[in-house]
């Protein structure tokens, strides 16, 4: 009998349970839904009539606003109060003002009170029944008060109930449909299931095989099929057990990754070419090895101890001594041995992710500093006239100018930031071509040298030669202009700036822009070419550079497969060394 069979009571009971579970939630969930629809809509109501009859109220006889609240009853169905600014109730349409409780604390005239409708359900003690009320803000007499309607909600009881019973006989009858299906489900799973017992309790047998593959003509027979197989199969994958452990040492031996196998007492099973390399270990590293004498690093022997005592898996990231100070994520897990348990780590190298990773961090932190202050200056300079200094003759066309000079100034680190952009991602309208360096040195020394005579300096030109390199003339331009009004910028009154191209080695050309201004200090000179880095934070916003010039230049630079050096005495100046590959 199909009762008799333990699953065929569990999946019965089990769909019983389910369908049970299902009239619940419809009936919690729906009776719920059919309540907030009875009572938005009452509110909804109450709303409409209650906004007719403020302007009533307050063009209303003050001394006649019992008779009023009657009337206004009649009209909205439904019953009207009106209450004073501290809460006492003026009139209202069902009872006697005189003898009702102070209404200051009922939560939807709190509501009202403060400017906004106020709605709530509760139980009137003044008609001993539930009701729905509503009130607004208006006017009485002149003086400010609450109008609140009220309607019973009765009919709101016998709604859910006439939608529960019609949850009920549906569910019912879904019920009765599902676990007739069930039933027969299950005798017919319990069936194969049973035939599946006898199959593997006859596993053995020379015709086992051939008895279950005939039956498979579903997925319980597809199942059938598969274990049959796989009987057959289980003598092909002892043989592939050594070819794919051989394979598997293959893999982990070429991998990239340092990868380091121990046992509970932390000596080494497995250790390939990457991890000796990290640690500077000398192959090949002799089995069970003591990991001490491998690493001596203490965070390194710790983790996996803590692996090897509380089996689960720890991820962490560090740097090893050996590894001339590398950073590492380190991924340790448990490993089970045939007689032990042990740990096995992989290295993953993350000194170039963490590099870039502090540089994002300066990036976002530099971009933030440098658009806060000009933001802050407008919004500043642009609340000041608001407040009143437009019509100060003296300093407005002064504020409106600072507001000018900063908008220029977000509108140059937009520009330059756009320029990086383009530069990092490779992405060109034009094709390169060959540009004269003459070409494009008179054009950036022609765009600085109204600079360099407001500010007394001098530019003196050597032989620029005929030279031509492959690129982007506006680019190359763009770089030396930037080159040029630095030099200019941050020299000393009377300064000078040479600007001399030669011949280099390998079929190069050497631009050098050198001048006698403020110089740079040696511990400043690695980071000039980052963006947004200021020698001279004061003098560079002073002088309305962006910080990102010296980025172009090297971006431009090196996207012509040239590069960008530096010189620099504190006190002394600056000189600039471009070389790039000249044109055949």
């Amino acid at each position: 009998m199909p009762f008799r069979s333990p699953i065929f009571r569990k999946l019965l009971v089990s769909a019983f349970a389910l369908i049970a579970i299902t009239i619940l939630v419809l009936d919690f969930y729906l009776t719920r839904d059919v309540a907030r629809r009875e009572t938005v809509s009452v509110e909804r109501q109450l709303a409409a009539e209650a906004r007719v009859l403020a302007g009533e109220l307050s063009a209303a006889d003050p001394g006649r606003l019992e008779d009023w609240a009657r009337s206004a009853e009649t009209r909205a169905q439904a019953r009207v109060t009106v209450i004073g600014s501290s809460g006492v109730v003026l009139a209202d349409s069902q009872h006697d003002p005189e003898t009702m409780e102070n209404h200051a604390n009922r939560p939807e005239v709190q509501e009202a009170l403060h400017g906004r409708t106020g709605a709530s359900i509760r139980h009137s003690a003044t008609l001993d029944r539930d009701l729905c009320y509503l009130a607004i803000p208006a006017s009485a007499g002149g003086a400010p008060a609450v109008l609140r309607l009220a309607l019973p909600i009765k009919e709101l009881d016998a709604v859910i109930a006439t939608v529960r019973w019609r949850i009920y006989g549906a569910s019912l009858a879904a019920a009765f449909a599902a676990l007739v299906m069930a039933y027969f489900f299950s005798r017919t799973f319990t069936q194969r299931i049973r035939r599946l017992q006898k199959f593997a309790d006859s596993l053995l047998g020379a015709r086992a095989f051939e008895a279950l593959e005939r039956d498979s003509n579903d997925e319980v027979g597809s199942l059938a099929a598969s274990l049959s197989s796989a009987a057959r199969q289980l003598h092909e994958l002892v043989e592939k057990v050594s070819l794919e452990s051989a394979r598997r040492e293959a893999i982990l031996a070429s991998m990239v990754e340092g990868v380091l196998a121990v046992d509970d007492e932390l000596r080494v099973t497995f250790c390939n070419e990457s991890f000796a390399r990290a640690v500077g270990a000398q192959l090949p590293v002799p089995e069970h090895l003591p990991l001490l004498t491998l690493v001596r690093d203490p965070s390194f022997l710790d983790l996996l101890s803590r692996v090897i005592v509380t089996h689960e898996s720890i991820k962490q990231r560090m740097q090893l001594a050996a590894a001339e100070g590398r950073a590492f994520e380190v991924q340790a897990a448990p490993l089970a041995l045939r007689s032990r348990h042990g740990a096995i780590a992989i290295l993953h190298d993350i000194t170039d992710l963490e590099r870039l990773e502090r540089i994002r961090k300066d990036f976002v932190a530099n971009v933030s500093h440098e658009l806060r202050t000009p933001l802050t200056a407008i919004r500043g300079y642009a609340e000041t006239l608001l407040d009143g200094a437009l019509e100060d003759e003296e300093n407005n066309r002064k504020f409106l100018e600072v507001i000018r000079a900063h908008a220029i100034r977000l509108n140059n680190i937009a520009s330059d930031l756009l320029v990086l952009s383009e530069l990092e991602s490779g992405e060109t309208a034009a094709a390169p071509e060959p540009v004269p360096i003459n070409a494009a040195l008179d054009a950036a020394i022609r765009t600085v040298e109204s600079e360099a005579r407001v500010r007394g300096v001098s530019v003196h030109v050597g032989d620029l030669g005929t030279g031509r390199v492959i690129g982007h003339r506006i680019r190359l331009e763009q770089a030396f202009v930037n080159l040029l009004d630095n030099a200019v910028k941050f020299n000393r009154p009377g300064g000078e700036v040479r600007i001399e191209t030669s011949r280099a080695p390998e079929g190069k050309a050497r631009i050098t822009i050198a001048d006698t201004g403020i110089g740079i200090p040696s511990e400043d000179l690695p980071r000039i070419f980052e963006r947004f880095y200021r020698v001279d934070k004061a003098r560079s916003r002073e002088v309305g550079g962006t910080g990102l010039g010296l980025s172009i230049v090297k971006h431009v630079i090196e996207r012509m497969n040239g590069c960008v050096t530096v010189e620099s005495q504190l006190g002394k100046g600056s000189v600039f060394t471009v070389l790039l590959p000249l044109a055949e």
